[in-house]
């Protein structure tokens, strides 16, 4: 196996555990790929979900730049539905997790297809 398929494997298990979600696996594949070499960087792999600059970054980045989600309180909901989902206190909050958490919550699967 790959580094990235062990990542995937990581990802799905804390899907499955931390979040008690069965994930989709080719949607997972799919999110990881998109997230490229950030999964290979102890920083950029995770999420700081308790860090204001952390939170519109992935709110710019992703839900509106790559789900191209428009600017709302919706999205500041979605996320903080997904940190309650992955557990605010769970110090290792993997981004691939949390971008996949998202991706499901605004329905955008398409986007990945």
């Amino acid at each position: 196996m790959s580094k990235r398929d062990d990542l995937i494997a990581v990802y799905a298990e804390d899907l499955a555990n931390k979040c008690g979600v069965t994930p989709d696996s080719d949607l997972l594949t799919k999110v990881v790929i998109g997230l490229g070499p950030a999964i290979y960087n102890a920083d950029s792999s995770m999420v700081a979900g308790s860090d204001p600059s952390e939170l519109e970054t992935v709110k710019k980045n992703f839900l509106m730049g790559k789900l191209g989600l428009a600017d709302g309180p919706e999205l500041t909901a979605g996320i903080d539905a997904v940190l309650d989902i992955y557990g605010r206190s769970e110090r290792q909050k993997y981004r691939a997790v949390v971008y996949y958490l998202l991706t499901k919550h605004f329905g955008k699967e398409d986007i990945y297809a």
